[in-house]
């Protein structure tokens, strides 16, 4: 298998970004912000320098004058971007990403979490997870558990040994047929997403994890990329 570390993911396509939204006014009218703003630079640099080569009073009092009147101009610009952004809603991040108040949060991961269940669901009609373990690992043991009961979400979990033995919730493994240094498991529990139809395999964690850390890698890793073709990651 070519890259299975890197799962699907090795075929995205390159994401472009936005085209930049031009400045208002004309090249000739934007020259001279353009020039204060390097002089501003190369004058408060200069007197950085000065002051840390020759710090007497008066050198330092001019780079800390500098320094505020950049720091004005800077929080000037912070205020009049806040307000752009309010008034903008593409713009602004509170509308955009995860909210802040308390009520609205406990909405967001709801809606979040409802959306990941579905998305494991759906999954489940040609996925499994294969829970890599050993009989000695006391951390498989815990985590064993909580992998059977994810099994209510409409994802298979196949276990496998690799080392021969066994688990109380998985009484019947697959034994490892080498699979297990293919994809590099060097430590148990070890979670990969496996699409058998293809060959696809992409690693979803080590170690412990909870129920709802490992819907939301799953959903990650599954994102609309899946549906593309498969290619390279087809084991020869």
């Amino acid at each position: 298998m070519d890259e299975p570390r890197r799962g699907w993911h090795f075929y995205e396509d390159p994401v472009q970004p936005p085209s930049p939204r031009p400045l208002a006014g004309d090249a000739r009218s934007l020259a001279p912000h353009i020039a204060r703003y390097k002089a501003l630079q190369k004058a408060v640099e200069d007197a950085r320098v000065v002051a840390i080569m020759a710090p007497s009073a008066s050198n330092v009092r001019a780079y800390l004058e500098l320094e505020a009147s950049v720091l004005r101009k800077a929080s000037r610009f912070a205020d009049v971007s806040r307000r752009v952004a309010w008034m903008s809603p593409e713009l602004d991040p509170s509308a955009q990403s995860r909210p802040t108040a308390t009520y609205a949060v406990e909405a967001h991961e709801r809606q979040q979490m409802e959306a990941r269940q579905a998305r494991v669901a759906s999954l489940g009609q040609d996925h499994i997870v294969l829970f890599f373990f050993r009989s000695d690992c006391p951390y498989c043991h815990a985590f064993a558990p909580v992998l059977k009961e994810f099994q209510r979400f409409g994802l298979q979990v196949a276990a496998v040994s690799t080392d021969g033995g066994s688990l109380l919730e998985f009484p019947r493994p697959r034994k490892d047929n080498g699979i297990a240094l293919t994809l590099g498991v060097k430590q148990v529990p070890a979670l990969f997403l496996a699409h058998p139809a293809s060959g696809r395999i992409v690693p979803l964690g080590f170690g412990v994890l909870s129920e709802s850390e490992l819907l939301e890698r799953i959903a990650t890793v599954s994102g609309p990329e899946l549906d593309k073709p498969v290619a390279a990651s087809r084991q020869e």
